[in-house]
C-alpha cells in the first residue's frame, strides 16, 4: 500500500484538475454562446440576467428591450440543450468503449442512431412534411431504443453475447436501416425529403424548455447510472475472464450498459439529430488526459462532450452570416481527420488505449 500512494495521489490530483478546469471552460462557453445572435448581448447582461431570475439583483440586465425573451426562450434553451445532449454523448461514448474494451468504439456501433434516424423519417414521410417536431422524436426516440434491443437480441447466442458478434450485428442493422432510410427518401414529397435530410444533419435550431425538461433527466440519470457501474467497467478492462473471476456478471454489466448508451443517444438524436464523431472523440481525448479510470473518466467525458458540442453549436450560428449550419456536417468535418489519426495512433500502440 505505501508503494502504490504515492503512484495515485499524482493521478488524482491531475484529474481533479482537469474535472475542475473542464467545468470552468464549460460554464464560460455557455456564456459566450449565450452572447452571440442578431441581439447583442455581453457577458455580464448574461449573468446579470440569470441572477436576475434566482432573487438577485446583481448585475446589468439587457439593455435591448427584446434582449431578456431572446435570452430567456431563445438562446438559453438551446445552450442547455447543447450541454445536456453533448453530455450524454460524451458519457454513451466513454461507456460503449469501456465495455467493448476498444476505443474506437461509439454509440452508433449498437444502431440507434441508424434506428433513431428510420423512425424519424418514418414519421416525416407517412405523416407530411408539417408534421409536430414532438411526434418525430417520440418517433426517433422509440424506434432507437427498439433498434439497439434488436441487436443486442440477434447477437446473443447460447445466454452469451461476443463483443464481435454484436459489432457485426451493429454494422448489419445500420446497413439495413441506412437502405429504409433511403426509402423513405425515395418515396417522399419533396417537401418531406427536405425535411428528412435536414434532421439527419444535426441541429439545436428548434431547441425549446420542454426539449430540455425531457432530454435533461435522461441524461442526468444515465451519467448517475454509468458512474454507479464504473468500478466494474475497470474490472471488466482486465479480460472477461479476470473480471468474472472477481465477481464481475459480464453479461449482466454489458446489458446495463447498453441500456444505458441506447437511452442517452436515443434522447439526444430524438431532438438534436444525428451528431457524429462526439461520443468517438471525446472520450478518447479524455482517457488521453486522465487515464482510463472511469469514475473520472464518465464525467469528464460528459463535460467534454457538453463543451465540444457547445463549440459546434457556436461555430453554427457564427461562420456564415444569417445561417445556420447543420452541426452533423461540423462535427463530421471536424472528427473525420481526427478519427484517421486516431487509427494510426491506435496502430502504432498495438491496439492499446494511449
Amino acid at each position: 500500500m505505501t508503494v502504490l500512494a504515492p503512484e495515485r495521489a499524482p493521478s488524482s490530483r491531475r484529474a481533479t484538475v482537469v474535472l475542475i478546469v473542464l467545468a470552468v471552460v464549460l460554464l464560460a462557453v455557455a456564456v459566450v454562446s449565450a452572447c452571440l445572435g442578431q441581439i447583442p448581448t455581453t457577458p455580464a447582461e448574461v449573468l446579470g440576467s440569470v441572477l436576475h431570475r434566482i432573487g438577485l439583483d446583481l448585475g446589468p440586465m439587457p439593455h435591448h428591450p427584446a434582449g431578456e425573451v431572446t435570452l430567456w426562450e431563445v438562446r438559453f434553451p438551446r445552450v442547455a440543450l447543447a450541454i445536456v445532449v453533448g453530455a450524454s454523448l460524451g458519457c454513451a461514448g466513454a461507456l460503449l468503449q469501456g465495455v467493448f474494451a476498444n476505443p474506437l468504439a461509439e454509440p452508433g456501433v449498437v444502431g440507434v442512431s441508424a434506428g433513431a434516424a428510420v423512425g424519424a423519417s418514418a414519421v416525416i414521410v407517412l405523416g407530411g412534411a408539417f408534421v409536430a417536431n414532438w411526434s418525430v422524436a417520440a418517433g426517433a426516440f422509440v424506434a432507437g431504443l427498439v433498434t439497439t434491443a434488436m441487436v443486442y437480441l440477434l447477437a446473443r447466442s447460447e445466454g452469451r453475447t461476443e463483443v464481435v458478434t454484436l459489432v457485426l450485428t451493429g454494422i448489419a442493422i445500420n446497413a439495413f436501416a441506412g437502405g429504409l432510410i433511403a426509402l423513405f427518401v425515395f418515396v417522399a414529397e419533396p417537401a418531406a425529403r427536405d425535411q428528412v435530410v435536414f434532421w439527419q444533419l444535426g441541429s439545436l435550431n428548434g431547441a425549446t424548455w420542454q426539449a430540455v425538461a425531457i432530454v435533461a433527466p435522461m441524461a442526468l440519470l444515465g451519467v448517475l447510472a454509468a458512474q454507479s457501474i464504473a468500478p466494474r467497467l475497470d474490472l471488466l478492462a482486465l479480460g472477461e475472464g479476470p473480471a468474472r473471476h472477481l465477481g464481475v456478471d459480464v453479461e449482466r454489466l454489458r446489458q446495463v450498459a447498453i441500456v444505458i448508451v441506447a437511452v442517452l443517444t436515443a434522447a439526444s438524436v430524438a431532438f438534436a439529430g444525428i451528431i457524429l464523431f462526439v461520443g468517438l472523440i471525446v472520450p478518447h481525448v479524455m482517457r488521453m488526459l486522465i487515464g482510463p479510470a472511469h469514475r473520472t473518466l464518465v464525467p469528464a467525458s460528459a463535460l467534454g462532450g457538453a463543451i465540444v458540442l457547445l463549440i459546434a453549436d457556436v461555430c453554427a450560428r457564427t461562420l456564415v452570416p444569417n445561417a445556420d449550419l447543420p452541426l452533423g456536417m461540423l462535427t463530421a468535418l471536424v472528427g473525420g481527420p481526427f478519427f484517421f489519426w486516431l487509427l494510426r495512433r491506435t496502430r502504432a500502440s498495438q491496439g492499446g488505449w494511449g
